[in-house]
């Protein structure tokens, strides 16, 4: 019977015929049998339309990581601890534990396709006296991480367009705080709206984007190689640089992490879609895989491109324009035009990465409301009739995302500290259920059946984005150099901790009656 395609649409199981299920027709949403069994399995009702298909559950993710626009955006932390052979490097290395990283979530995505992602995975997976506590940490955890990644799409957004009016109009008074944050106000308004109003064509938006990424990607590399001058391989490959002063090169270097982890952050993305795919527990795993092994290809060749053909340069590193990306551009073709160009289809592929990091955030947000994990859980888990998508959540996710904004009327430096949890946050997720995982396997504990396994490789590929994680979450707390000034310090590993706290305290105080952990709801046979 699992080899049947019929379509249904169930919690409660499914009739022989397969074209109706308890009073709802079941190509209704989408559902395939193994989808339908999986949410039954899970004691979940299908709410959300199951619109994605493989490519564009591909696109959705890979655009939202957008791994090479953010090698271009996003090089100067690694450059400057790191340098030139740094940044690529550890780039490299960074991408090799992340499909170590992605292939153990993609495991779990195929035992349990849900949008709840980490915290259902601990529920499921932990020992049974963490079950609910643990859970209910790693989904604040998880919603927190990827809330706090919507303004700093915004912020990158932001900074673009300043960074465009500065290149042709040098003299524009233009880039000041509170300039930043009422565009910044913009674009939140429309990463929203379009997840509102255009949500049924946003598999479409994103497969046609997906597109767009790739031809970019050859467009800049192209201009790059024919038009810049190149720096020497030996310098590229082996120029090392402590640029932050830091006791040795090596701590240098993972200091500079930040860069690459920006580069490959949310690839659990696809995870919180899960409901809203076509036969998530095979295809869910599979495009979780090509996306990052595609992205990590991109990213390192643009990464290596950059460098190679003047990303390292002072005079790029420091441009007025704030973005080091359009100097480069204009630095190699000698052009405002061709710059603005560039610039403005990098926008156009930020602008969608971030409608996507919008999207998976309110399905994180509106999962843990389902299951009772936030304040006002009944009003954030509403689906309106007939909208299919979680409006209550999304708009929890603009608020949210706003109130964030308003601090950079006040201080960059508190809303970079803000989104700079967004990497911390997420690993810590990703941690936690990982290890819940690999637990069960130490222990010699049977494992959830799955249609993507990683066969008797799980153990080792599990340890090995342990360790990877680790580094980086520890990483993800220092500040650029030691020993800094207080507008200087990475105020995150204090926000995170007051996070932790915070959570923790709500949980003994309230949550603890109110939250439905998952696993209290499935159904074993």
């Amino acid at each position: 019977m699992l080899e049947k395609t019929k379509i249904v649409n169930s919690v409660e199981g499914y009739d022989d015929g397969g074209s109706h299920v308890n009073g709802v027709h079941g190509d209704a949403l989408g559902c395939t049998e193994h989808d339908a069994l999986d949410m039954q399995r899970m004691g979940k009702k299908q709410e959300l339309r199951r619109n994605f298909r493989l490519i564009s559950i591909i696109g959705f993710v890979v655009v939202l990581q957008s791994t090479w626009e953010s090698a271009l955006l996003s090089a100067y932390f690694g450059l400057f601890n790191g340098g030139m052979a740094g940044v690529i490097w550890m780039t490299v290395i960074t991408w090799i534990f992340v499909m170590a990283m992605i292939a153990s979530l993609a495991e779990m995505a195929s035992m349990a396709p849900t949008a709840g992602g980490q915290y259902h995975w601990v529920s499921e997976f932990a020992p049974p006296s963490f079950q609910k506590s643990l859970s209910y940490i790693v989904g604040w955890s998880a919603g927190v991480g990827w809330v706090s990644g919507i303004p700093a799409c915004a912020q990158m957004l932001s900074s673009l367009i300043t960074g465009m009016v500065l290149l042709a109009y040098p003299d524009a008074e233009i880039g000041k705080l509170w300039h930043v944050t009422l565009i910044m106000f913009l674009w939140l308004f429309l990463m929203v709206s379009f997840n509102i109003f255009f949500a049924q064509y946003l598999p479409l938006a994103e497969g046609i984007v997906l597109v767009l990424h790739v031809v970019a990607f050859f467009a800049f590399l192209v201009l790059f190689w024919a038009t810049a001058e190149r720096a020497s391989a030996d310098q590229v490959f082996t120029s090392w640089t402590n640029g932050g002063g830091w006791s040795s090169m090596g701590v240098s270097a993972l200091v500079g992490l930040s860069t690459p982890l920006w580069c490959f952050i949310g690839p659990d993305a696809g995870a919180h879609m899960s409901e809203e795919l076509r036969d998530a527990s095979i295809v869910l795993p599979k495009a979780m895989m090509w996306a990052v092994f595609f992205n990590g290809v991109f990213g390192i060749i643009m990464m290596i491109t950059f460098v190679f053909c003047g990303g390292a340069l002072e005079s790029v590193l420091e441009s007025p324009t704030g973005v080091p990306a359009l100097q480069a551009v204009y630095n190699a073709t000698g052009s405002v035009v061709g710059a603005e160009v560039m610039g403005a289809i990098l926008v156009i592929l930020v602008f969608f990465a971030a409608v996507a990091v919008t999207a998976a955030s309110s399905r994180q947000i509106w999962a843990f409301a389902r299951d009772k994990g936030l304040p006002f859980s009944s009003w954030i888990e509403h689906v309106p009739a007939g909208w299919d998508i979680p409006v209550n959540a999304l708009l929890v996710c603009l608020g949210s995302s706003l109130v964030l904004a308003c601090i950079n009327f006040g201080s960059d430096v508190t809303l970079n500290a803000i989104v700079s949890i967004s990497n911390a946050a997420l690993i810590f997720s990703y941690i936690i259920s990982i290890g819940c995982v690999r637990l069960k396997r130490l222990r010699g504990e049977p494992l959830l059946a799955r249609r993507w396994n990683l066969g008797k490789f799980g153990g080792i590929i599990n340890d090995l984005a342990l360790a990877f994680l680790v580094v980086s979450f520890i990483f993800s707390f220092f500040p650029m150099t030691p020993k800094p000034a207080p507008v200087d310090m990475n105020w995150a590993a204090l926000m995170f901790g007051a996070l932790g706290i915070l959570a923790t305290a709500n949980y003994f105080i309230s949550a603890r009656k109110s939250y439905i952990a998952p696993v209290s709801l499935v159904k074993r046979d």
